[in-house]
């Protein structure tokens, strides 16, 4: 007689289900993740990823379903529930208090310090200040440290949510070979990304969500990344494209910036933008792009050179003195950007609110434009009595909307589809591309180089807080060559 074995899956999750009032964030998904492998969780915008998550992590309750850790029953009523399982969560945005010290929110968690400290040297951060306040430091090393953090606690299984998205490709590269490592000493890992070469890349599988249902479970590999998005978003999907069929770009330049300098992040940075043009900026993370964007927001000032902003220079003091002149910034971090307690609606009139006793009061018009940024935008609204009741995506699209509302003739994006789903970035390049077309300028900044040139027609390359290549139509611009330019190397000027 033979006896057969079979190996318990680390973590068995069955029908979960979440509901928010009207709004079904999940209605029945179910995962299993086995002993020693990366496990990739998949979905469109508003799909259920997120909060699958929060619900393994105890951040908060299913409504129904089941989990099990090695075959056992296990009840999610908080994070401590979810740490003692052996489970440990990087989220979107880093689980630490801005206002403490590294050290203090360490101690908090009961940390061991040294454990993140030989973590942080594996993510080359071998000289971290634990007394540095969080608020002041930038949102990659935030995620690299918030890892380090989970990595200390030796979940059996480690989940990332979007961890890859704020990093730059040197950064990601570390990150996944702690996740190869913890393959190798048989734990778990749990992956979201919207990256799809990633997945290819790293995973061994991936269970795909669809409108809060779990549609499919398979190896990346098996039809690639055709397979992976159609699994998405589903059979009828039509696949959009950002790609311009023609341009407008006149010759009026409505945003100038002339030998930019701030301490030394940004060093001599000049370019005009032109109405009816999408102008690019490709640069690895920490080259001065994003002191360069706040310089030009309002946010920071320029220790040296000058804007100018339709022939007339612009001497900003706070952003509301570029907004006053058209000049709106929309943020990677959108709850930076928008009031997470408040309404759709009431996000998207904030800009209108220029007198505080017309604080949530509109006029008719000005309604008609919040409701017409609703419907150009395809923002979705059930999760109307709170913003942070809606996906990523959703969050951003308000994030944009608020300025289609209140109008504007420079849009400042930087990086706004960072960790958004295929389908939505396809609907915010369209945007753009429709915006410029009506006569906008449009400056973009995005950490994926593939997509510079599906949305730009001219790409500016950034490298040590210099502009160090121009490509003239970026169109012809490839991946391989704007890394090769980003690194600092030969230019690919055409």
């Amino acid at each position: 007689m033979t006896t057969m074995t079979t190996t318990k899956p680390l973590l068995a999750a069955e029908n979960l289900a979440k509901r928010y009032g009207a709004v079904i964030a999940l209605e029945s998904a179910s995962l299993t993740v086995q002993p020693g492998e990366i496990h990739a969780l998949l979905g469109a915008n508003g799909a259920g990823k997120s909060t699958l998550v929060k619900i393994l992590s105890g951040v908060i309750s299913a409504d129904n379903g089941s989990v099990a850790v090695d075959g056992t029953p296990i009840r999610l009523r908080n994070p401590d529930d979810s740490m003692s399982a052996g489970l440990a969560t990087v989220f979107q945005d880093p689980a630490l208090i801005p206002d403490l010290t590294i050290e203090q929110n360490f101690r908090m968690t009961g940390v061991d310090r040294t454990i993140v400290q030989e973590w942080l040297v594996k993510l080359d951060i071998p000289e971290l200040d634990f007394d540095s306040i969080v608020r002041d430091l930038p949102l990659p090393l935030l995620r690299l440290v918030d890892l380090a953090r989970a990595l200390a606690h030796d979940p059996r299984l480690l989940m990332l949510d979007e961890i890859t998205a704020a990093l730059s490709a040197d950064q990601a590269e570390l990150v996944f070979g702690v996740m190869r490592e913890w393959k190798e000493r048989g734990r778990s890992v749990l992956f979201i990304s919207h990256r799809l070469t990633e997945v290819l890349h790293i995973c061994d599988q991936a269970t795909i969500l669809r409108n809060g249902h779990d549609v499919e479970s398979l190896a990346p590999g098996e039809g690639g990344e055709a397979r992976l998005v159609s699994a998405m978003l589903g059979e009828d999907h039509h696949e959009s494209s950002a790609v311009r069929e023609g341009t407008n770009t006149g010759d009026h330049v409505v945003l100038e910036a002339r030998d930019l300098h701030r301490l030394d992040k940004v060093n001599g940075v000049s370019f005009e933008l032109r109405a009816g043009e999408i102008l690019g900026i490709a640069a690895l993370e920490g080259q001065g792009q994003d002191q360069l964007f706040q310089i030009l927001s309002g946010d920071r000032r320029p220790s040296g050179g000058e804007i100018l902003v339709n022939g007339e220079p612009l001497v900003a003091h706070s952003p509301y003195d570029a907004i006053r002149e058209g000049v709106v910034l929309v943020p990677a971090d959108r709850l930076h950007a928008l009031l997470p307690q408040r309404s759709v609606r009431e996000n998207l009139a904030t800009p209108l609110y220029n007198r505080l006793s017309r604080w949530f009061r509109l006029e008719s018009d000005e309604k008609e434009r919040v409701d017409g940024a609703i419907d150009r935008l395809d923002i979705d609204i059930r999760a109307a009595s709170q913003v942070r009741q809606l996906s990523g995506g959703n969050q951003q699209k308000v994030t944009i909307g608020r300025w289609l509302a209140a109008g504007f003739r420079t849009l400042l994006c930087f990086d706004p589809t960072r960790g958004i789903d295929i389908q939505t970035k396809a609907q915010i390049y369209q945007l753009l591309r429709e915006l410029a077309d009506e006569g906008a300028a449009v400056l973009l900044y995005s950490s994926e180089l593939r997509e510079i040139p599906l949305v730009c027609d001219r790409t500016l390359v950034m490298y040590n807080g210099q502009v160090v290549d121009e490509i003239a139509d970026a169109r012809t611009a490839t991946e391989s060559s704007l890394l090769t330019a980003a690194h600092g190397l030969e230019g690919v000027s055409t």
